[in-house]
């Protein structure tokens, strides 16, 4: 009989042959993420699975502590375009994301269901429901957040990428979420040491998210960093 495992499972089976030894820096994080995305029942437009708080915890350890370099040279183009059209399916980063976290939408005419003109987003950030309509003056209400901002990225690693490696982390989908607007304008580019989200049901989620998207990309995180989310995961065991 063919067994198959949960994301979750398989990243916990992929850092259990990291510790062994079998896969080392880099290459571990790469290929647990080709395996989380490829584990039977996994939805391909979803961000892959980041475990329980005690596979984030472990992973943490594998993320050098550092000080925060200088925010020097840093701008968005540094990272690409935005929202570019990265998987060539014909629509950009934006309304692929939108299209994902959004419930009830729909698409502008002739856009091939690509272009979301209206929706509803249940805001994890904020635990509230908001309507999105897109438009001059309503479309910023929800916004789509990078889970790590790409200045604390700047400052924690991204410098030392490639550009079309921060091209990736800029478009990538572990790293991406529709969010509440003003909330998210609040957050900035601070990290888990100074913003947390006001809906606290979705902390545990949100740092594993940071921890799974720091060690994808080789970025590291201060002692202050280190330590809040060390905290704040030990206790959603």
């Amino acid at each position: 009989m063919t067994t198959t495992c949960s994301p979750a499972k398989a990243l916990a089976a992929v850092i259990a042959i990291m510790l062994a030894g079998s896969l080392v820096g880099c290459d571990a994080a790469a290929n647990a993420y080709e395996i989380i995305e490829a584990a039977p029942g996994a939805a391909a437009d979803e961000p892959a699975a980041v475990g329980d708080a005690a596979n984030a915890l472990v992973q943490l350890e594998s993320i050098p502590v550092k000080g925060r370099a200088p925010k020097t040279g840093y701008t968005r183009e540094e990272f690409g375009p935005a929202w570019a059209d990265v998987d060539r399916n014909g629509c950009d980063t934006r309304n692929d994301v939108l299209a994902r976290d959004l419930t009830n939408e729909t698409f502008k005419q002739g856009t091939n269901n690509c272009v979301v003109m209206t929706g509803t987003l249940a805001d994890k950030y904020t635990g509230t429901t908001i309507t999105f309509t897109r438009g001059q003056d309503t479309s910023s209400d929800v916004q789509i957040d990078h889970i790590v901002a790409l200045s604390d990225a700047w400052q924690k690693g991204a410098q030392q990428l490639s550009d079309d490696q921060r091209k990736e982390l800029a478009n990538d989908p572990l790293n991406l979420m529709a969010a509440d607007g003003p909330t998210n304008g609040a957050k900035g580019d601070k990290d888990a040491a100074t913003w947390l989200p006001p809906n606290k049901t979705f902390r545990c989620e949100y740092v594993a998210r940071q921890t799974a998207v720091k060690a994808k990309y080789r970025l590291w995180v201060t002692q202050a960093e280190h330590d809040a989310i060390v905290s704040l995961l030990e206790g959603c065991k």
